[in-house]
């Protein structure tokens, strides 16, 4: 559970850290998490002067969000943090239209079915990073389902259709980057779907501020045109955060296995924990101001020292720490640590069949059922090495080992003593190159 804010105190607590509250829209600019504001002297007044609802949308579009998600939804946090309250939307409606933003194509349309149970997983994911029980700015989740499922094609049309000029909407880059490469009306519509949001949660929560990714500007720009043409003297904001870039150019939230997801299933907190550390010296400083809740004096102490001493990397180890322990908690980070130091150290004997599983996801594997078999046959049968002779050279010259033990001897046989948990064994040949073998 989340620490809450002081309701009337100068500083509030963040991951167990007391530290001094600072203009909020200032340490944002500082973190460089504020790429566009529709009217950033007003959103500064309306901030100083009350505690505000604000929100954020997340479309079902996989079973699981991802960390390219996370930049919205540690803002909201940040938000919460200094007093006001946010709502996480899960567009269950929108989620069955598809959102053209950012997209060189029309999406595939998942069934209706699909696009529910997506929508209540993420709405558990995002109850970790949120606190619902404060009884002063508690969060909220909604569901656009809510109040687009239900309503029908002519009061869409009439009542909100009208209010969206043709021109307006080609106007929108979103809009503008599919023209030549087509969009269908569906997702030509999902402008429009986005505002109507924005204005129910305006009427319905007296919601002020909607935050997104840049891309979402041109949709979150349509939702305040809405309010302002249907509410009189209407007060509402928008705000986009900077889509995450990588220095090195490839795309940010990606590794060799595909997508990196907040679900431990789809992505192990071992893997999540590696994806962290091995941040670029060019991000990792940015990293750290977008998504840790680090002091500035902190970060700048570690900005100095990855100038002093970059090849003891205690920026990436701060930034691997402090994420992985907000997505998955203390007792996963210490697992991760824990077999980053195993695999380092090659004491493989000390993990658990549960670590080796996430240690080991994606190293080449090879089932043996049976009770004993002799190391130069299980090489063999593996293809660990080539042949017999192969395998025998490969033992006396001090390359194999078994479950992180040198062995040297031709005669070893495996029995169930080598087994972790009578699950499995690693072999590693040479420095670098494991393999795991299953036991059925």
């Amino acid at each position: 559970m989340l620490t809450r804010p002081f309701s009337e105190g100068a500083s509030f607590l963040i991951l167990g850290k007391e530290v001094e509250e600072m203009d909020l829209l200032q340490d944002l600019q500082w973190r460089g998490l504020i790429n566009q504001v529709t009217d950033e002297e007003g959103l500064q007044k309306l901030l100083s002067e009350e505690k505000i609802t604000l929100y954020s949308g997340f479309d079902p579009t996989a079973d699981s969000l991802h960390i390219g998600h996370l930049l919205p939804i540690l803002t909201l946090r940040r938000f919460q943090l200094a007093g006001h309250r946010p709502i996480a939307l899960v567009g269950g409606a929108t989620g069955l239209i598809g959102d053209p933003s950012g997209k060189k194509s029309e999406r595939s349309l998942n069934e209706k079915e699909v696009v529910q149970q997506w929508s209540q997983k993420i709405k558990d994911q995002l109850s970790r990073f949120l606190d619902f029980e404060t009884t002063e700015n508690p969060a909220k989740i909604a569901n656009n389902y809510d109040w687009i499922g239900s309503l029908d094609v002519i009061s869409f049309l009439r009542d909100i259709g009208k209010n969206f000029g043709i021109n307006y909407m080609l106007a929108k880059e979103s809009v503008q980057s599919r023209i030549e490469t087509g969009i269908s009306f569906t997702e030509f519509s999902y402008m429009i779907l986005q505002a109507l949001d924005f204005l129910k949660l305006y009427q319905n929560e007296n919601c002020k501020l909607q935050i997104g990714g840049s891309d979402q500007w041109g949709n979150i720009t349509a939702g305040l045109e809405l309010i302002r043409k249907t509410e009189e003297e209407a007060k509402a904001f928008g705000l986009t955060i900077p889509l995450v870039t990588k220095a090195d150019g490839t795309k940010f939230g990606k590794t060799e296995g595909g997508a990196v997801w907040l679900d431990k299933e789809k992505t192990s907190p071992y893997e999540f924990y590696q994806f962290w550390i091995n941040t670029d010296d060019r991000d990792v400083i940015k990293y750290l101001k977008y998504f840790t809740f680090l002091s500035k004096e902190e970060i700048e102490q570690l900005e100095k020292e990855l100038h002093e001493a970059p090849e003891k990397r205690a920026a990436q180890k701060a930034l691997a720490e402090e994420v992985t322990k907000l997505v998955h908690g203390e007792e996963a980070l210490r697992q991760a640590i824990k077999i980053s130091e195993a695999l380092f150290s090659g004491s493989i004997s000390d993990l658990t069949a549960d670590e080796i599983k996430q240690g080991f996801k994606d190293v080449p594997s090879f089932e043996y059922e049976g009770e004993e078999i002799a190391l130069v046959e299980l090489l063999v049968m593996s293809k660990i090495s080539p042949s017999k002779r192969q395998a025998r050279e490969d033992i006396t010259n001090g390359a194999i080992y078994v479950n992180g033990e040198r062995i040297q001897d031709v005669n070893k046989v495996l029995t169930k003593e080598d087994r972790i948990e009578e699950q499995f064994t690693v072999i590693r040949r040479g420095k670098k190159k494991y393999y795991l073998i299953k036991y059925k």
